[in-house]
Parts: C-alpha cells; structure tokens; sequence
C-alpha cells in the first residue's frame, strides 16, 4: 500500500534539463504539470473530507431536532434511512477520503515534489557557465536550490490545506445558513469581506517582507560557506574573528529581516482575532433572535453556532496558510532570480557530437573580451595559429597575456566574440559541449577533487572504470606511493580514503598527482596541460614527466607552463604578449631570436616565470 502512493510521484522523473520559466505561475507549472493528475486527486478526495466534515455538523444539528420530537420507541424506524446514510459517511466516506488524502500528501507529494523540483533546477543550474558561479557564493547558490523545492511544495500544501479548504467551508456553510435563514449570512458574509481584506491587503506585504527573509538567509549562508571553503586562509591569516564578524554581520541582517516578516504577522493575527470574535458574537445574537422568533430550531441554532466556531478555528490555522503560501511564493520568486537565469554557453538546436578523426586544432582571427560577463577588457586580439594533429605546443607569456584565456576559450568556458576555434575543422561552437569536454583531458593549475574517494576521483575520468584500470592510472602518475597509507575518520583507507572538501587533506603534490591519474584514465586524444606539475616538488615532477610524456603520445596537445624549463622539449612555442601572438618557433628558435622567449628564459630563476 505505502509503496503504490510512494510511486506516484519519481523525484529523478527522466525530464529535460531546460531552463524554468521567468514567470511566477509559469515557474510553478514547469514543476507541477508533470504530477498533475496527482494533484487533482488530492484536491478531489480533500474536497470530499472537507464536505463529509462539513455534513457531521449538519447530521448533528438534525439528530439533535429529531431526538426532540421524536417518540423514542419509534426513533429509529422512522430515521432509520437517514440515519444508515449518516453512518455511511461518518464512518467510511469521511474516514477514507481523510486518510487517502494525506497518504497522497505524505508519502507522495511531500516527499516527492520537493526533491523533484531540485533534481531539475540541480540538473539546469549545473550546465550554467563558469561565470554563473564565479559571481556568485557556492553555498547561496545552493540555497536557492534546497529554498525552492521546499517552497514550491509548501505552496502546494498550503493550497490544499488551506484556501482550498477554506472554499469549500465557506461556501458549504453559506449554502446551509441561506436553507436555514438568510439572516444568518449576514454576520458570515461581513466576515468574509473583512478576512478577504486582511488577505488581499496584509499577505502581500508579508510576501514580499518574505522575499527579503530568504534573500537574507541565502546570504548569510553563503557567507558561513565561503568561510569554511576557504578555512586555511582563514587559519593562516588568524583572521577568525573577521570571518565571524563578517557572518555576524548576515546574521543581524537576517534578524532585521526576520523580525519586520513577524510584526507583520503579529499585526495579521490581532486583526483576525478581532474578527473572529465579532463573527461568534454575531453570529449567536442572530441566531438567538431567530430561535425567539421562532423561526429555526434548536438544532439548527446548534448547528450554525457550530460551523461558525469551527470556522473561527479554521480561519486562523488558514490565515497562517495563506501567509505562509505567499511567504513560499516569495520564496519562490527570490529563487527564480537565480535559478532561471539563462545559459550564457549553450549548445545549438542542431549541435552535433564532436568527431575527432586526427585532432587539429585551429584558432581562427579570434577575439575575447570579458567585458560581456563583467569581468574586465580584452584579453586575446586577432589571435590565429595552427596545431596538427599529434602535435606537442607550448603557451608562454607573462601573466595577463592570455594563455589561460585561450584554454577557457578551447574547452568553451566562455565563446569566442570574433573568429572561431575548430576541432577537425568542426566549429566548436556547432558542436555539443559534453562531446568537445569529452574530446579534450585537461589537467590544471587549480586542482580541486571532489570530496569522495580516491577511487571515485580517478574513476572520475572514466566512470565505467574497474579497479585494475585505476590502480594502473594511480601508478603511471605516481600516485601509488602515498594511497596505500591514506585513511580518513571514518576508517577507510586507500582508494576508499575520502579526501576533504576540495581534496583539502591532500597535499599540493598528492591532489595533482591524482588529478593526473584521472587524466591518464580518460585517455581522451586531446590533453591540455595547465600548470601540470607547479605543485610538486623536482624529484615527483622528474618522475612525473616521463609518465607526461608516455601520456602525451599520439595526442594534440597544448601545454601552459610558467617553469619554462618543462615545456622547452614541445614541437612548438607561441609566444603571448597582452593578448598577440608576438612569437612562434621551437625553444633553440626562440632562444636564437632573442626576442620575449629568451629574455623571459635568461630571467628565470630556476626555470619558473609568474602566473598568467
């Protein structure tokens, strides 16, 4: 049983990884349109609970008139129909339609819609570009993930819990008081004015105070984030108190928020309070007056008295549902900010996988400026040249020259602004992104894993993978001499050891080496080497370089190296200055040119020039 409502909604549903829309309403149908079938169940069999509720108050208030009048030796043969129907929907309608309710609610909706949401806008948000999450914090960006799945199902819920219910309530009861006397709608219909004033007039606000909670929250845990990311700078610099300050900042920002978000509320619940009161009052004054008048019964007084406190119970478990459906809808919308944004890199409609027959590479009258991501001026003028297939060439400048940049730009982190870059003259531009990464192994400056096991970093680069392949992997780039001895918290050891945040228990050399591994691994035939071996020390580097260059066989590839001296054996160096290719030829070449290459070679100290 539990598991048929627990299948009706897949959280990992096979969908589209397409962008969500801008639009409030829109946002909530992307999500929604999926389930809805489950969704009309639900509002259907809590429309039947609400209803069945709502006719217990009536059975009750015409038992009580009947019990009044009635002989008591014949009570039950002359009621004895209506009755056996009261029975059927105290006992089974009401009871079942409850249940089925909430089993649809709790083990469907509840846990399902939340994690459906994020599992789409997880999927989406990754395949935003670098520059997405290089202007913004890892962990606010999270939130607004884990944010709004929550507040997209809690919308949901408050909708059926509460104005749904509310309805339904509402027009049953008015239906009832104008079968009873229409007197009685009077103190019920100048409630409801009101509670739809309080609605219409004090929720908006609370929404939008709402928005700037889970703006704020999202801060602070970003905030909290990037100091626990970056904790050995923190320690290094002995700045804990600065790091505290700082989220203690976010911190009163968000109680600042918070408590403007309560006083709103506050000032909702004394304004219900006030009406709920004048409604039981009215509504009993009304009544009483008609019961003198002789113009209702007992039971019906009993009956309207009734309704009208379980309304009153209602109004302010539902009040607070509706607040809380336009706080998620706030939410929501503070989410769709950051989570809808479009791709600034994204395939074509009619991309094609890359096909690399032999691996040339030409960069074409390329031009890039950052200046359309905010992030700076032009790096890479008019840039052209030509690597064959299986060719080994080397990128040396100064820092700032763009070597890097042009990296980024083959392995389309950011798109060219002019000219092209092709693979076997394929348009990387016309091809699909996971195909050209695919295509191209790339082991950087910046080393970061993933905080998994050794093995599952390695089998990163090849995830079918089995242990012989990554054992072989491990041992080609060195690794193997310090995996045996790894062991975490939590016991495990070697290729099962977990590294850390980012591979924070790893040394410089030991994060490299396994990042080499993971190259080795994917064995893709076209390797760029950014900084390949800036963190070891002379002894790993030497043994490394070997394993380089049994690696770098028949491939393309194209290296950056400030340590001039591990890149002078390429086929080719080009020479970069502010974004222009200034020189081009082999390093005995460019040592006889005396240009920028030699002067740069003769002011290494040991073979090592600044980053760039």
């Amino acid at each position: 049983m539990y598991r048929f409502f627990e299948s009706l909604i897949d959280p990992l549903r096979p969908t589209p990884a397409s962008q969500p829309p801008e639009k409030t309403l829109s946002f909530f149908w992307f999500y929604l349109a999926p389930i809805k079938g489950v969704l009309l169940s639900t509002l259907v069999l809590s429309g039947i609970a609400a209803l069945s509720e709502l006719y217990v108050y009536i059975y009750l208030g015409r038992i009580l008139d009947w019990m009044s009048e009635a002989d008591r030796a014949s009570f039950l043969s002359t009621h004895s129909t209506a009755l056996i129907w009261m029975a059927i929907v105290v006992i089974l309608i009401r009871p079942v339609s409850m249940l089925a309710t909430r089993a649809i609610i709790n083990l469907a909706v509840a846990p399902g819609l939340a994690n459906a949401t994020r599992w789409q806008n997880h999927r989406y948000v990754l395949r935003q570009s670098m520059t997405f999450f290089q202007n913004d914090f890892a962990g606010r960006v999270a939130q607004k993930i884990m944010q709004t799945g929550h507040a997209v199902r809690e919308s949901v819920l408050n909708i059926i819990d509460g104005a749904w219910m509310l309805v339904i309530y509402l027009v049953g009861t008015a239906i009832f008081f104008i079968d009873i006397s229409s007197l009685l709608l009077i103190p019920i219909l100048l409630w409801m004015v009101a509670y739809f004033a309080v609605v219409l007039f004090m929720v908006p606000p609370v929404r939008r105070k709402s928005a700037k909670l889970s703006e704020e929250n999202s801060v602070l845990m970003g905030r909290i984030v990037d100091s626990y990311t970056n904790i050995q700078s923190v320690k290094l610099f002995a700045h804990h108190s600065l790091e505290a300050d700082f989220a203690g900042d976010g911190i009163l920002r968000q109680t600042r928020a918070f408590r403007v978000l309560m006083r709103a509320i506050l000032g909702m619940t004394v304004t219900l309070t006030v009406l709920n009161t004048l409604l039981i009052a009215g509504t009993a004054a009304v009544s009483i007056g008609l019961w003198m008048a002789e113009l209702i019964t007992v039971g019906e007084i009993a009956v309207a008295n009734g309704l009208v406190i379980r309304l009153n119970q209602m109004s302010t478990w539902v009040l607070r549902t509706i607040t809380s459906l336009f706080e998620n809808i706030g939410t929501v919308q503070n989410g769709i900010e950051t989570i809808s944004q479009p791709l600034l890199i994204k395939d074509k409609a009619d991309a094609k996988p890359l096909n690399v027959k032999e691996g040339q590479i030409r960069f074409d009258a390329v031009g890039f400026q950052y200046d359309a991501e905010g992030q700076g001026g032009r790096v890479v003028h008019d840039l052209s040249f030509d690597i064959r297939p299986g060719e080994k060439v080397g990128l040396v400048g100064k820092s700032g020259a763009g070597k890097s940049t042009l990296i980024d730009l083959l392995i389309r982190f950011h798109d060219v602004d002019t000219g092209s870059i092709t693979i076997d003259d394929q348009d990387i531009r016309n091809v699909t992104q996971d195909s050209l990464r695919s295509n191209i192994a790339v082991v950087s400056q910046d080393t970061s894993l993933l905080h998994r096991s050794i093995r599952d970093n390695i089998r990163y680069g090849q995830p079918e993978a089995t242990d012989e392949h990554i054992l072989k992997a491990a041992q080609l780039a060195e690794a193997m001499s310090f995996i045996p001895e790894l062991t975490d918290p939590q016991g495990r050891r070697g290729l099962d050891a977990h590294v850390g945040e980012r591979g924070v228990k790893l040394s410089g050399g030991q994060r490299q080496r396994i990042a080499i591994a993971r190259v080795i691994l994917k064995n893709a035939p076209i390797l760029i080497l950014d900084e390949a071996t800036s963190a070891l020390d002379s002894e790993v580097e030497a043994a490394i370089q070997q394993q380089l260059s049994l690696l770098m066989e028949g491939k393309t590839v194209l290296a950056v190296a400030h340590r001039l001296s591990t890149i002078a054996a390429l086929d080719k160096l080009i020479v970069l200055d502010q974004g222009h290719i200034v020189e081009v030829g082999t390093h005995a070449q460019l040592i006889e040119k005396g240009g920028l290459y030699a002067r740069l070679w003769h002011r290494q100290s040991g073979g090592f020039l600044g980053h760039g």
